[in-house]
């Protein structure tokens, strides 16, 4: 019998896990992809943001700036990349200054440190490249900037290493209350377990509905991005967004934590999770992102990609479903959510302890983590290290100085990657310009060595995404 059992390993997920892990309890989580972080989760803005945004007095408000804060202890304490490098609301025309002046009193309501609203002057002496119609911006010198998929990683190994239990291709398929808890069907078989967290993002609803007379909607929302390369990012230096409108935060200019620059996203609604990228979708994201950022030069992009985010009600979604005792949704979590992640872990866990969860602290919490970025340093510091490790002294990505080191490190860590994504959310393999032209190849090698596996058993990301296949005559493989 579990104590809490947990549905979905994205950075909710991964964050209530986290904190569950710090108390004597027996935590599960239960994921039905092959890896952690496999839906809105790796494909966002990576935007911490600093808590202007959301109504006063919702929970999106509260957890947003309590959650960012989290996000810079925990990204330090955890080793994830993280950089906060402020962000820019940028007024275009004078209707904009109402706007900006309203964001400025949320922002205070909400208790976001340092803000200040900027005139043209001060703008433009901030970020050069921003356009000529510039009239001012709201500056906030708390947002920052991460790497989202190593953030949920770092805290889902926490929990791992801390005694929580991830269960990968686990997919929930129902659920039945009984005198002692829950039952949780899936397809390996029954969990038992007094309390259930649903963190199912997009299937939230369907997660739900199995335990709970139907209580919200799910309306999934794609967003479509360019990622283009380290030679334009620096192109700004800090989060650009634009006046936001009723579609949203709108089209945004970033640096990433990797160097990089991100642009997008636009926002369209789908059936379930459709990440297919449009031509007209993404030419909107550029026109727009160009209002704002001129000298964007979109022919550096070495990738398009789009994301799905869950949006309900107008607010977060976190309370026990009635009629549903110890049944707990952390649902709809759409833009804040990264940024709120670590509180509505902490809040998810207020929750079970009033729904009567008994928590006592463990004395041998520990919350450290560190992994080696070769890149990153010294010439002495490397000579060393291939000296006694001659593995970190063999390159695998050239276009992100990746090291056969780095990735064994990977694939015998707490959460091992399965896949060649796998590997690149860990340690940037394949992120660069060629994306994986060339290590992909060798990262297959490396996943067949080390894990036991056969060339046709190794996949792009998740089940089912086959690099290989056995031809039906002649025999041998083929792509």
């Amino acid at each position: 019998m579990y104590d809490v059992v947990i549905v979905g390993c994205g950075v909710v997920g991964a964050a209530t896990a986290f904190e569950l892990s710090k108390y004597r309890l027996k935590a599960a989580v239960l994921e039905r992809e092959n890896d952690v972080a496999m839906g809105t989760t790796k494909a966002n803005s990576a935007i911490l943001h600093a808590g202007f945004d959301p109504e006063p007095g919702t929970l999106m408000a509260k957890l947003n700036v309590r959650g960012s804060a989290l996000a810079e202890e925990l990204c330090k304490a955890l080793d994830v990349p993280y950089k906060q490098c402020g962000s820019l609301v940028v007024g275009l025309s004078g209707e904009d200054r109402p706007r900006l002046e309203e964001l400025y009193r949320r922002g205070e309501a909400n208790g976001v440190p340092g803000l200040r609203l900027l005139d043209r002057e001060e703008t433009l002496a901030l970020e050069p490249n921003l356009s000529p119609e510039t009239v001012g911006a709201l500056y906030a010198p708390t947002a920052a900037i991460c790497s989202p998929w190593e953030f949920c990683l770092a805290l889902a190994e926490t929990a791992v290493n801390n005694g929580a239990e991830l269960h990968l291709d686990t997919a929930v398929t129902g659920m039945e209350r009984g005198e002692d808890g829950w039952t949780v069907h899936t397809v390996k078989g029954d969990f038992q377990a007094r309390y259930v967290v649903n963190a199912a993002g997009v299937d939230a609803a369907i997660v739900h509905d199995m335990a709970a007379p139907h209580a919200f909607d799910i309306s999934p929302s794609r967003g479509q991005y360019y990622l283009l390369d380290k030679s334009e990012g620096n192109r700004v230096g800090h989060v650009i967004f634009q006046c936001p409108s009723e579609k949203g935060k709108g089209v945004l200019t970033a640096p990433t934590a990797h160097g990089n620059l991100i642009v997008g996203p636009d926002a369209q609604p789908v059936e379930g999770k459709d990440t297919a990228t449009s031509a007209d979708g993404l030419a909107y994201v550029k026109e727009t992102a160009l209002r704002a950022v001129p000298s964007i030069d979109f022919r550096a992009s070495i990738r398009n990609f789009a994301g799905v985010r869950a949006k309900a009600e107008n607010d977060f979604i976190l309370r026990e479903a009635e009629g549903a005792p110890g049944f707990i949704d952390l649902a709809g979590i759409c833009s804040p959510g990264l940024s709120a992640a670590a509180a509505i872990g902490e809040y998810a866990v207020e929750l079970l302890e009033q729904t009567g969860l008994k928590l006592v602290r463990k004395e041998n919490f520990t919350a450290k983590r560190h992994r080696i970025r070769f890149r990153e340093l010294p010439p002495a510091e490397r000579a060393a290290l291939v000296e006694k490790d001659p593995a970190y002294g063999r390159v695998i990505c050239r276009c992100e100085t990746v090291t056969e080191g780095e990735i064994l490190a990977a694939l015998h860590g707490p959460i091992p990657p399965r896949s060649v994504d796998g590997v690149k959310r860990r340690v940037n393999a394949g992120m660069g310009r060629c994306q994986g032209g060339f290590c992909g190849p060798r990262v297959v090698e490396l996943l067949c060595r080390e894990l036991g596996l056969s060339h046709r058993e190794i996949t792009q990301d998740q089940a089912g995404s086959w690099l290989l296949c056995r031809e039906t005559k002649g025999g041998g493989d083929r792509v």
